[in-house]
């Protein structure tokens, strides 16, 4: 097989990764999970830098278990860089290949040629003190490129860059990765790195597989409360029964437009949800009285948790709804979803 097929098995006293991954060539898949999911231990048992207690790690058909890091041919991209300090640009680049054997001279020109393509010709002299933040990103991501692997590992690659900074490179990285014909295996916590970036999303939780799919499908059916909290959906599983889902845990139950029957998933988007200080005339069909747990501004919008029972989601409304209705931290409030908001899929 071509590209990246692995079993990822690492065991600890309190902590087991078992994880089925693979990554054709020229996929890009990222593995997203919260902190503790397995994310990073995975990716350093990939590269050799974490011992695996069974499984397997092959490239191009090639079995890599058990060759030592710097003998795989993997390219890493780290969240620190982790540059040479005493090397120029030039020579951090050409590290690589030289490891590999190359002559000095034309490790040289290898890589002068990616420092060019990363568009810094002109620092190939300067020392990694000398960098901003995103130009030494992309030396680190040149020199991972330059020993022309056929697997490329990037661990929380732009997390160290601010706002500005980070559009810019996530562009480039995305320039480069869409060029590169190996594999590659991007570990990030940002969900929109993950959406611009990756072919394939796969999500951990506790060393384990929880769901995997196009960015966009998983966006659209998350299947756990962390997936849905990524992509900013209220999600619930519920029995489903003539219009009407009612929730695990008997919290309560919404009714909605879609006709499935048995085990599903309900979810909808914060936006969704219209809060009022008194009872709405009309009473909407999906409608509950819940207390106010939180109130968080969010860019131009504000995000309002609300707490069960029967139901706790999230409400995005404007700052002058906060005013108006007097949200505040255990105030009451009417929720309510229209039938036609919600999106129901089998769990």
């Amino acid at each position: 097989m071509k590209g990246l097929e692995a079993r990822l098995v690492v065991r600890r006293p309190a902590f087991d990764l078992d994880l089925e991954l693979s990554a054709e060539p020229g996929e890009v898949v990222a593995l997203l999970g919260p902190n503790g999911a397995g994310k990073s231990t995975a990716l350093r048992a990939l590269a050799g830098l974490e011992p695996s207690s069974g499984g397997h790690v092959r490239v191009d058909g090639t079995e890599l278990g058990s060759l030592p890091p710097d003998r795989r041919g993997i390219g890493m991209v780290f969240q620190d860089y982790l540059l040479f300090p005493h090397l120029s640009a030039l020579e951090n680049v050409a590290f690589g290949p030289r490891s590999q054997g190359v002559r000095r001279r034309d490790a040289r020109r290898r890589a002068a040629e990616w420092l060019e393509r990363v568009g810094l010709a002109d620092h190939t002299a300067a020392k990694p003190r000398a960098l901003s933040g995103g130009q030494a990103q992309r030396v680190a991501l040149a020199r991972a490129l330059a020993v022309e692997p056929k697997l490329m590992l990037l661990d929380e690659p732009l997390s160290a860059l601010d706002a500005h900074t980070k559009l810019e490179i996530r562009a480039a990285l995305r320039r480069h990765l869409e060029g590169f014909e190996g594999a590659a295996v991007l570990v990030t916590h940002d969900p929109l790195d993950a959406m611009v970036l990756a072919d394939r999303l796969v999500v951990i939780e506790g060393g384990r597989l929880v769901q995997e799919g196009e960015p966009a499908e998983v966006a659209r059916h998350p299947r756990t409360d962390y997936v849905a909290r990524l992509v900013g959906l209220n999600l619930y599983r519920g029995v489903a029964g003539g219009g009407t889902v009612v929730l695990d845990g008997g919290s309560g139950k919404l009714d909605t437009i879609d006709s499935l029957e048995g085990e599903v998933f309900l979810a909808f988007q914060p936006s969704a949800v219209a809060l009022y200080r008194t009872r709405p005339d009309g009473s909407p069909r999906n409608l509950w009285q819940a207390r106010v747990g939180s109130v968080e501004r969010q860019g131009d919008r504000v995000r309002v948790e609300l707490e069960g029972p029967p139901i706790a989601a999230a409400a995005d409304v404007t700052p002058g709804a906060v005013a108006e209705l007097e949200l505040v931290e255990g105030s009451m409030v009417w929720a309510a979803v229209k039938a036609t908001e919600t999106h129901v899929y089998p769990a």
